[in-house]
């Protein structure tokens, strides 16, 4: 069985995705932080509504009054919009997820869309209930995959983001080499082939993972030095070009 911290997917092509959920301690560190940010931008608000209140008392402006108004509304969206509007424009990250390292995706993992991050953040309201989010730290302590009860009506979980960092390496690689491609089935090829033309729309850890898996199983058929690849992809494009050109 997969472990609890672990969110486990089976794809199409029938390989598994392990995605490393993210702890109540590392989901409340990106809240701190992306607190502390609405709480700034409060403040600044606050200010301009004590200008717009001295200007509504002294000058009976009707400026005044409409500034007023405007601010209101604006810390109103502020606090409640504040969540969902980075999480859909930021692919399922708030300045504090991105900051930690973390981020909110679909439990099938797909991408985060917009009627997600909205619905996620309207129980918002009852996960912080009655204070200090106890509400969503009992959901998140007492449910298998680390979800609020945001993400329980949403269906999303909060993961660990991997990035890929992948430099621009030369292949110092005689091109006489060959990996034995011809001993791979058209199945297993059409597998690789399908991974490299939908790569550049997966999320950079699901890319990596998906990468490294398809290569280990291909690894026993083909001619690769053991120990850790380091561009899963270059080589998988390099086994598929040597299969077609036979």
């Amino acid at each position: 069985m997969p472990a609890p911290e672990q969110l486990i997917i089976d794809t199409p092509e029938q390989i598994a995705l392990e995605f490393p959920l993210a702890s109540a301690g590392s989901r409340f560190l990106a809240l701190g932080i992306d607190s502390l940010l609405q709480a700034v931008v409060f403040a600044v608000l606050g200010l301009l509504a004590l200008l717009a209140v001295y200007l509504r008392a002294r000058l009976s402006s009707v400026l005044g009054t409409w500034t007023l108004a405007a601010l209101l509304l604006g810390a109103f969206l502020l606090y409640y919009g504040y969540f969902a509007v980075f999480e859909t424009l930021w692919n399922g990250q708030t300045p504090g997820k991105r900051i930690i390292g973390i981020r909110a995706i679909g439990e099938s993992g797909r991408p985060l869309s917009a009627t997600d991050a909205i619905l996620r953040n309207l129980l918002r309201i009852v996960d912080q209930m009655p204070g200090i989010y106890v509400v969503g730290l009992l959901s998140i302590f007492f449910t298998a995959r680390n979800q609020r009860l945001g993400d329980l009506a949403a269906g999303t979980v909060v993961v660990h983001d991997r990035p890929v960092q992948r430099p621009e390496i030369p292949d110092a690689r005689p091109r006489q080499v060959r990996y034995g491609a011809a001993r791979l089935t058209p199945e297993e090829v059409a597998l690789a082939e399908t991974f490299l033309r939908r790569r550049a729309a997966l999320d950079s850890y699901v890319r990596l993972t998906t990468a490294r898996q398809i290569l280990d199983r291909l690894r026993p058929r083909l001619d690769i030095p053991a120990g850790r690849v380091r561009d899963e992809e270059r080589l998988l494009e390099e086994i598929v070009a040597e299969f077609r050109a036979r």
